[in-house]
């Protein structure tokens, strides 16, 4: 007997099997070829930092980033796109792609760079996840990364301050919702009447945007707008994941983990606020460029020292 494929990914809240675009976008190809996963959420265990989400276990062989495991999966004969014309394959990456170019850095900013959203959110959700002291330092580096990845493709020339690069980055991400939007249409999946790949990856990245209770939302706004989107989102998770159990499924927790320390975890978290406000002052100061260390004055005896013999 073949050994069951294990995935280890963030867990479930807000309605959604997990919070996590990528892990989502994963868990629902999963559904839609039929493929038997046995998940292991990180939730309160060293895994938030020692391993990457989403990750895919199965016999000593291990596959990470959605895109892999989903061909991975296509392998093991688990493929929700084997009615897909050449043409709609083609599209399929396509539009795949455009959702990596701008939706994501858009869904990055909103959920890890934007301050409010971070503060009152995402940063409270994703500490309350990891085991002390890991919740000091998992929220802070995953901001710092998603930052990072947005100046690096959003940062170019001539957008030379962070105000200009967030206008684009939402600019383009409005630009593909509407974009999506028309392709779907009043179809109740993108290609035809079963979902496959695409659907996969446009539900993992607006369910989060649609279900997060999130205090800042113009991203949010412009998503709700688009009724055909907001109600593929719905029907994929009553038609999908109704049977599992709302918020977060399962957790299995270490022996170590007891009430007492998610009481100590809680209130470390309120100290570790000034950690962040710290963090967020740094990041934001104006940057200098560093000097050269100034030349130290020749003594007698280095004079000496140097004097050939």
């Amino acid at each position: 007997m073949a050994a069951a494929m294990e995935l280890s990914c963030w867990g479930g809240d807000w309605g959604l099997p997990s919070v996590h675009t990528e892990s989502l976008v994963v868990l629902a190809y999963a559904k839609f070829s039929g493929a038997k996963l046995i998940i292991q959420p990180v939730d309160w265990t060293w895994k938030t930092l020692t391993g990457p989400v989403p990750a895919l276990h199965w016999e000593g062989d291990t596959v990470t980033d959605p895109a892999q495991i989903l061909n991975f999966l296509r392998k093991q004969r688990y493929n929700a796109d084997y009615e897909l014309s050449a043409k709609q394959g083609a599209d399929t990456l396509a539009y795949i792609a455009l959702l990596e170019e701008k939706l994501r850095p858009a869904l990055l900013h909103t959920f890890w760079v934007d301050t409010e959203n971070y503060t009152n959110l995402t940063r409270p959700w994703f500490a309350s996840r990891c085991p002390f002291p890991l919740n000091f330092f998992v929220p802070g580096r995953l901001a710092r990364a998603a930052l990072s990845l947005i100046l690096l493709t959003k940062g170019e020339s001539p957008l030379h301050s962070i105000t200009e690069v967030e206008a684009k980055v939402y600019n383009e991400a409005k630009e593909c919702l509407n974009l999506l939007s028309h392709r779907l249409g009043t179809s109740p999946y993108f290609f035809g009447k079963m979902p496959g790949s695409l659907d996969a990856f446009v539900f993992g990245y607006i369910a989060p945007l649609l279900k997060a209770g999130l205090p800042s939302g113009p991203l949010k706004q412009h998503l709700n707008q688009l009724t055909n989107l907001c109600q593929f989102c719905d029907a994929v998770l009553k038609t999908y994941f109704d049977d599992d159990a709302p918020g977060s499924p399962p957790i299995t927790q270490d022996s170590s983990v007891d009430a007492n320390l998610q009481k100590l975890t809680q209130l470390v978290n309120k100290e570790s606020n000034l950690i962040e406000k710290m963090d967020d002052n740094l990041r934001s100061s104006p940057q200098h460029k560093p000097r050269a260390p100034a030349a130290r004055p020749t003594t007698l005896s280095s004079q000496k020292n140097s004097t050939p013999a």
